[in-house]
């Protein structure tokens, strides 16, 4: 795909592989819409990439730690635009961010499920009118290795709860709703994906949980923007990836009826059946 004159929206690109991956593309002529909740950050990457002769960003200030706060961008980014030709939901919390103690969101929900899940889940549900209209058009789910099958009884992790295993099942989650998201676009010219883009990338996540970086954002950027590009992958759809490879996600990803759980679930938690 070329990306000159395409639209993207990157969650969570102040920072990190994400503020990496906004760059290169508004470098290659992409209208790029980046988000995050800090606005001196996204200024500096604002002007970073006008200094280098790309296209000047359009900053979304957003928390999506809660449904309202993400239904909100989807808001904003539907007023402003027509279509979106690229979304990926980057955005996230490690394993160790803010502390291992369990928190809930604003609406109550686990922290992580709701940062690193539920917020894209929505996202991707409310935008999909956008996607539609850029067709063909993709959306990227920037998940990880590190899976943990979900507990249906206990997805919030009220008992014994760790930042790891909410982190993992989180992004086991992502993998989940790619698969099932895929399958029920697969007409519509839009394909989903879900990658792990490289271990432990030298990012302020990976650093605040006091882990040694061994990859560069520039290993787990080149693999994002090869989902994001790369026609060989133009037709794949509900794939996960390591890195710039195919890959078989945790088991629980094929199961079919705990996927159709998990969305049932997922939509009862963002509101979508209300």
């Amino acid at each position: 795909m070329k990306m000159n004159g395409k639209t993207v929206l990157i969650t969570g690109s102040t920072d990190g592989v994400g503020r990496y991956v906004a760059r290169r593309l508004a470098e290659a002529g992409a209208k790029v819409l980046i988000h995050g909740r800090d606005a001196a950050r996204a200024k500096a990457l604002t002007d970073e990439i006008v200094k280098t002769g790309g296209v000047a960003p359009t900053f979304y200030q957003a928390d999506l730690s809660s449904m309202s706060g993400t239904r909100a961008l989807a808001e904003s980014v539907m007023r402003d635009h027509q279509r979106l030709d690229v979304f990926v939901s980057n955005a996230g919390i490690g394993s160790q961010n803010d502390g291992p103690q369990r928190q809930v969101s604003a609406d109550g929900h686990e922290l992580r499920f709701a940062v690193n899940y539920l917020s894209g889940f929505l996202l991707a549900h409310l935008l999909l009118p956008l996607l539609k209209a850029a067709a063909p058009s993709r959306i990227v789910n920037v998940a990880s290795l590190g899976q943990h099958p979900i507990d249906f009884d206990d997805v919030m992790i009220t008992e014994g709860y760790s930042g790891s295993r909410a982190y993992a099942q989180s992004k086991l989650a992502q993998i989940m709703f790619t698969i099932d998201l895929a399958d029920e676009l697969k007409s519509a010219g839009v394909t989903v994906n879900a990658l792990h883009p490289a271990t432990y990338m030298n990012t302020t996540m990976v650093r605040a949980g006091g882990i040694t970086p061994i990859s560069t954002v520039e290993q787990g950027g080149a693999a994002i923007l090869h989902l994001i590009e790369g026609n060989d992958v133009a037709d794949k759809s509900g794939r996960f990836f390591n890195g710039m490879n195919e890959a078989r996600a945790n088991p629980q990803a094929y199961d079919a009826d705990a996927r159709r759980h998990l969305r049932a679930l997922s939509l009862e938690l963002t509101g979508r059946l209300l």
